[in-house]
């Protein structure tokens, strides 16, 4: 019970100097130059019949990738896996593993013909090709 200790709002207007307001500064140029979590960079263009996704997703296995397509929604996901090691002789200098997911969801602005879609991926990069439903013509009704 001796370790308690009396909380005090104002204690960090007093010095705001102390404990933390420093903390960090020292390590932030080492971060830049690691690599951050990875992103998907997507391009999507369209013509008459079809939208084409292009996503770029470095170092992920095919069988890691997840797309779902929902009517107009479409959701891309992968699961990350990145491990580094530098070596001097026997010795393991550095050490560094990222694990994790990116994902991406967006509307496209006509439903998805789903049975035609199709994806295929190589050297990184994941294309779709997604083919446009037939646009249900509107009806005007007469009124009598």
């Amino acid at each position: 019970m001796s370790n308690l200790a009396r909380f005090n709002p104002f204690s960090e207007l007093r010095d705001p100097f102390v404990d933390d307001f420093f903390k960090g500064f020292a390590l932030r140029p080492v971060y830049r130059m690691l690599e951050g979590e990875p992103q998907m960079r997507l391009d999507l263009t369209e013509d008459d019949n079809n939208f084409f996704v292009k996503a770029e997703i470095p170092g992920v296995k095919k069988e890691d990738i997840k797309v779902s397509v929902e009517g107009n929604q479409v959701s891309l996901s992968a699961e990350v896996k990145k491990e580094m090691e530098e070596k001097e002789g026997a010795k393991i200098v550095r050490s560094e593993r990222y694990f994790g997911s990116v994902s991406r969801s967006f509307t496209l602005g006509q439903t998805v013909d789903q049975s035609a879609a199709s994806a295929k991926y190589e050297n990184g990069i994941l294309h779709l090709t997604l083919p446009k439903k037939p646009s249900e013509q509107s009806h005007v009704l007469k009124i009598s």
